[in-house]
């Protein structure tokens, strides 16, 4: 027993007490009540949520491709009405109630359905015409059809050109879209009757012909197709 008190034994335990009575001093004791530690603040970006919405957000910032189309289309109305203000008020009123109309685009198509229609008619080609002229239309150029087919006429027919062709008056009447178009066309055509004698027209000659078409559309049809609903003669 003498032995394992010996004098080196208790000079360790002797520091050994020493130094766990200062790390209690220096640590305290933890009892399960401790206040936790503070957190330090983070800084301002990285404390920000990518999911707040600031309260004053920045606006929107303008579409470029809409302003450049919106300023392209007003200078096309100005370009296509030629100083009438009525005329581009009613092209306005038409994009009001059909946003793809454009006075150009609509006035190349129309070029392609008088050269069509008036070939159709020489032709007596009654199928074309129904695709294109609205019924009423359509009866009076089957008509005339019929009548110089009874007659044994027939018609030599060239289409030339479309030398002058503008938009007149254009509407929206809360139905359908109207839109009235002068053609001033060069055609070469020849009437003959059943024995090919010339009755009407010059097989050798270009003339001019000037007409006034109404074509209409309602816009909300699904049917993206125009038809003329009126025609005239100009002097």
């Amino acid at each position: 027993m003498d032995e394992f008190f010996d004098l080196p034994t208790l000079i360790v335990i002797a520091v050994a007490v020493f130094v766990l009575f200062r790390l209690r001093s220096v640590l305290g004791t933890r009892t399960g009540h401790e206040r936790p530690p503070v957190e330090r603040s983070r800084p301002a970006a990285e404390s920000a949520d990518d999911t707040v919405v600031p309260l004053r957000p920045r606006p929107a910032a303008p579409d470029l491709d809409d302003e450049r189309r919106q300023r392209k289309l007003e200078a096309e109305i100005e370009q296509y009405a030629h100083g009438d203000a009525d005329l581009a008020a009613g092209f306005r009123a038409v994009i009001e109630a059909d946003a793809g109309f454009t006075p150009k685009s609509f006035l190349e198509g129309a070029k392609q359905a008088y050269e069509m229609i008036v070939t159709a008619f020489a032709a007596g080609d009654r199928a074309t015409l129904r695709n294109l002229l609205e019924k009423d239309v359509y009866d009076g150029f089957v008509r005339a059809i019929s009548e110089r087919e009874a007659a044994g006429q027939s018609v030599d027919f060239t289409f030339v050109g479309l030398p002058k062709v503008e938009i007149s008056e254009a509407e929206y009447d809360k139905r359908n879209i109207l839109v009235t178009v002068r053609f001033h066309a060069e055609v070469v055509s020849a009437t003959r009757d059943r024995d090919g004698n010339l009755v009407e027209g010059n097989a050798d000659s270009v003339q001019t012909i000037a007409d006034e078409w109404t074509f209409a559309r309602n816009p909300r049809s699904r049917d993206p197709n125009w038809k003329v609903v009126t025609t005239s003669q100009l002097d």
